[in-house]
Protein backbone atom coordinates (compact mmCIF):
# COMPACT_ATOMS: atom_id res chain seq x y z
CA UNK A 1 0.00 0.00 0.00
CA UNK A 2 1.13 3.19 -1.05
CA UNK A 3 2.16 5.59 1.84
CA UNK A 4 0.34 8.95 2.68
CA UNK A 5 2.46 11.76 2.38
CA UNK A 6 4.40 13.08 5.17
CA UNK A 7 3.64 16.39 7.32
CA UNK A 8 6.33 17.22 10.48
CA UNK A 9 4.61 19.13 13.05
CA UNK A 10 6.81 20.51 16.56
CA UNK A 11 5.73 22.70 19.37
CA UNK A 12 8.24 25.62 19.42
CA UNK A 13 8.86 26.25 23.23
CA UNK A 14 11.63 23.68 24.88
CA UNK A 15 11.06 21.42 22.06
CA UNK A 16 12.34 23.13 18.38
CA UNK A 17 13.30 25.99 20.29
CA UNK A 18 16.47 24.39 23.14
CA UNK A 19 14.96 26.92 25.58
CA UNK A 20 11.24 27.97 26.57
CA UNK A 21 11.50 31.91 24.44
CA UNK A 22 8.71 33.50 26.36
CA UNK A 23 10.57 32.70 29.54
CA UNK A 24 13.26 33.82 28.68
CA UNK A 25 11.66 37.31 27.59
CA UNK A 26 9.53 37.08 30.94
CA UNK A 27 12.79 36.35 33.30
CA UNK A 28 14.54 39.93 31.18
CA UNK A 29 11.62 42.24 30.37
CA UNK A 30 8.47 40.61 32.44
CA UNK A 31 6.97 41.98 36.01
CA UNK A 32 8.43 40.90 38.74
CA UNK A 33 5.15 39.27 39.57
CA UNK A 34 5.58 37.17 36.34
CA UNK A 35 6.37 33.83 38.65
CA UNK A 36 3.40 34.29 40.50
CA UNK A 37 1.02 34.44 37.93
CA UNK A 38 2.86 31.37 36.28
CA UNK A 39 2.24 29.68 39.89
CA UNK A 40 -1.52 29.99 39.45
CA UNK A 41 -1.58 28.75 36.13
CA UNK A 42 0.51 26.03 36.84
CA UNK A 43 -2.21 25.16 39.83
CA UNK A 44 -5.26 25.41 37.48
CA UNK A 45 -6.74 28.47 38.11
CA UNK A 46 -5.43 30.28 34.99
CA UNK A 47 -5.86 29.04 30.85
CA UNK A 48 -2.39 29.42 29.02
CA UNK A 49 -3.93 32.05 27.43
CA UNK A 50 -4.79 33.84 30.27
CA UNK A 51 -1.47 33.61 31.72
CA UNK A 52 0.23 34.63 28.90
CA UNK A 53 -1.76 37.27 28.31
CA UNK A 54 -1.41 38.78 31.58
CA UNK A 55 2.46 38.28 31.59
CA UNK A 56 3.27 39.95 28.35
CA UNK A 57 0.90 42.50 28.97
CA UNK A 58 2.98 44.15 31.98
CA UNK A 59 6.41 43.44 29.85
CA UNK A 60 8.85 45.97 29.81
CA UNK A 61 10.07 46.30 26.42
CA UNK A 62 9.41 46.67 22.40
CA UNK A 63 9.15 44.60 19.51
CA UNK A 64 12.43 45.14 18.15
CA UNK A 65 13.99 44.84 21.84
CA UNK A 66 12.65 41.43 22.67
CA UNK A 67 13.30 40.05 19.01
CA UNK A 68 16.72 41.08 19.42
CA UNK A 69 17.28 39.37 22.55
CA UNK A 70 15.41 35.90 21.30
CA UNK A 71 18.58 35.92 18.49
CA UNK A 72 21.10 36.51 20.89
CA UNK A 73 20.12 34.00 23.71
CA UNK A 74 17.97 31.46 21.89
CA UNK A 75 18.74 28.81 19.70
CA UNK A 76 17.27 25.64 17.91
CA UNK A 77 17.86 22.21 19.30
CA UNK A 78 20.30 20.15 16.71
CA UNK A 79 19.51 18.84 13.92
CA UNK A 80 17.00 20.86 13.57
CA UNK A 81 18.42 22.83 10.09
CA UNK A 82 19.28 19.31 8.87
CA UNK A 83 15.04 18.71 9.47
CA UNK A 84 13.81 21.66 7.77
CA UNK A 85 16.86 21.48 4.89
CA UNK A 86 15.58 17.55 4.05
CA UNK A 87 11.19 18.59 4.70
CA UNK A 88 11.92 21.11 2.23
CA UNK A 89 14.11 19.70 -0.49
CA UNK A 90 11.52 16.42 -0.38
CA UNK A 91 8.53 19.07 -0.27
CA UNK A 92 7.31 17.74 2.97
CA UNK A 93 5.27 20.17 4.96
CA UNK A 94 7.18 21.00 8.29
CA UNK A 95 5.52 23.64 10.46
CA UNK A 96 5.47 25.21 13.93
CA UNK A 97 2.50 24.54 16.00
CA UNK A 98 2.53 26.75 19.42
CA UNK A 99 0.44 28.27 21.74
CA UNK A 100 3.47 31.04 21.90
CA UNK A 101 3.46 34.32 20.24
CA UNK A 102 4.81 34.74 16.79
CA UNK A 103 6.86 37.03 16.85
CA UNK A 104 9.82 35.39 18.95
CA UNK A 105 9.19 32.34 17.13
CA UNK A 106 9.62 34.43 13.73
CA UNK A 107 12.61 35.99 14.86
CA UNK A 108 14.75 32.95 15.45
CA UNK A 109 13.30 31.51 12.36
CA UNK A 110 14.68 34.21 10.71
CA UNK A 111 17.79 34.32 12.77
CA UNK A 112 18.35 30.95 11.31
CA UNK A 113 17.94 30.60 8.10
CA UNK A 114 14.28 29.15 7.95
CA UNK A 115 12.35 32.46 7.04
CA UNK A 116 9.70 31.02 5.11
CA UNK A 117 8.84 28.01 7.28
CA UNK A 118 4.91 28.25 8.12
CA UNK A 119 4.25 29.62 11.84
CA UNK A 120 0.89 28.24 13.67
CA UNK A 121 1.10 30.27 16.78
CA UNK A 122 -0.75 33.00 18.43
CA UNK A 123 -0.50 35.85 16.28
CA UNK A 124 0.36 39.61 17.84
CA UNK A 125 -0.56 43.15 16.76
CA UNK A 126 1.92 46.06 17.99
CA UNK A 127 1.32 49.41 18.41
CA UNK A 128 3.58 52.32 16.74
CA UNK A 129 5.62 52.25 20.36
CA UNK A 130 6.27 48.37 19.80
CA UNK A 131 3.98 47.18 22.31
CA UNK A 132 1.46 44.10 21.76
CA UNK A 133 -2.05 45.45 21.70
CA UNK A 134 -4.14 42.63 20.19
CA UNK A 135 -4.06 38.82 20.42
CA UNK A 136 -5.06 36.52 17.68
CA UNK A 137 -6.25 33.03 17.90
CA UNK A 138 -6.81 31.49 14.52
CA UNK A 139 -6.93 27.73 15.62
CA UNK A 140 -8.96 27.55 18.34
CA UNK A 141 -11.97 24.58 18.36
CA UNK A 142 -15.58 26.55 18.01
CA UNK A 143 -16.95 25.62 21.72
CA UNK A 144 -13.44 26.74 23.22
CA UNK A 145 -12.13 29.96 22.52
CA UNK A 146 -11.18 30.78 26.02
CA UNK A 147 -8.42 28.10 25.87
CA UNK A 148 -6.69 29.08 23.06
CA UNK A 149 -5.17 27.69 20.05
CA UNK A 150 -5.14 23.76 19.99
CA UNK A 151 -1.97 21.45 18.76
CA UNK A 152 -4.49 18.45 18.12
CA UNK A 153 -6.96 20.78 15.79
CA UNK A 154 -4.00 21.53 13.71
CA UNK A 155 -3.07 17.86 13.42
CA UNK A 156 -6.36 17.03 12.44
CA UNK A 157 -6.49 19.17 9.64
CA UNK A 158 -3.13 18.36 8.38
CA UNK A 159 -5.17 14.37 8.49
CA UNK A 160 -7.80 15.50 6.80
CA UNK A 161 -5.76 16.66 3.46
CA UNK A 162 -4.62 13.55 3.60
CA UNK A 163 -1.07 13.72 5.62
CA UNK A 164 0.35 10.98 8.21
CA UNK A 165 1.46 13.62 10.79
CA UNK A 166 4.41 13.65 12.73
CA UNK A 167 4.44 15.84 15.74
CA UNK A 168 7.09 16.70 18.43
CA UNK A 169 6.28 17.69 21.85
CA UNK A 170 7.84 18.43 25.48
CA UNK A 171 4.36 19.62 27.72
CA UNK A 172 1.00 19.16 28.81
CA UNK A 173 -0.06 21.56 25.82
CA UNK A 174 1.28 18.98 23.77
CA UNK A 175 -0.52 15.82 24.98
CA UNK A 176 -3.81 16.54 22.82
CA UNK A 177 -1.86 16.60 19.69
CA UNK A 178 0.22 13.48 20.85
CA UNK A 179 -3.22 11.89 21.29
CA UNK A 180 -3.77 11.88 17.91
CA UNK A 181 -1.10 12.53 15.73
CA UNK A 182 -0.05 9.15 13.49
CA UNK A 183 3.62 9.40 14.92
CA UNK A 184 4.76 10.85 18.33
CA UNK A 185 7.94 12.37 19.21
CA UNK A 186 7.96 13.27 22.98
CA UNK A 187 10.45 14.11 26.17
CA UNK A 188 10.37 15.99 29.32
CA UNK A 189 6.03 16.18 30.99
CA UNK A 190 5.14 14.97 27.48
CA UNK A 191 6.92 11.64 27.91
CA UNK A 192 5.65 10.88 30.68
CA UNK A 193 1.92 11.37 30.02
CA UNK A 194 2.37 9.37 26.63
CA UNK A 195 3.55 6.67 28.98
CA UNK A 196 0.79 7.06 31.52
CA UNK A 197 -1.68 7.02 28.56
CA UNK A 198 0.08 3.92 26.80
CA UNK A 199 0.43 6.48 23.76
CA UNK A 200 3.45 4.84 21.77
CA UNK A 201 6.32 7.56 21.32
CA UNK A 202 9.80 8.10 20.41
CA UNK A 203 11.82 9.93 23.13
CA UNK A 204 14.42 12.96 22.17
CA UNK A 205 16.70 15.77 22.87
CA UNK A 206 17.27 17.06 19.77
CA UNK A 207 15.76 16.37 16.70
CA UNK A 208 18.26 13.11 15.38
CA UNK A 209 15.33 10.53 15.63
CA UNK A 210 12.75 13.05 13.82
CA UNK A 211 15.34 13.31 10.85
CA UNK A 212 16.03 9.36 10.59
CA UNK A 213 12.90 8.80 10.95
CA UNK A 214 11.44 11.18 8.11
CA UNK A 215 14.13 9.68 6.09
CA UNK A 216 13.08 6.02 6.47
CA UNK A 217 9.34 6.95 5.73
CA UNK A 218 10.16 9.14 2.84
CA UNK A 219 13.39 6.90 1.77
CA UNK A 220 12.31 3.73 2.96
Amino acid sequence: MRRRPLAVLTDFDDTAAAQNVAELLLHRFGSPTWTDVRERFRQGELTLKDYQEITFREIQADKATMQAYVREQACFRQHFGELAHFCRKRSTPMCIVSQGLDFYIQALLDDSGHPTMPVHAVRTEFDGSGRIVEYAYDFTYPDAPELGNSKALMVRRFQEQGYHVFFAGDGRSDFEAGEVADTVFAHRQMAEMCSDAGIPFTPFTDFGPVLAMVREYLCG
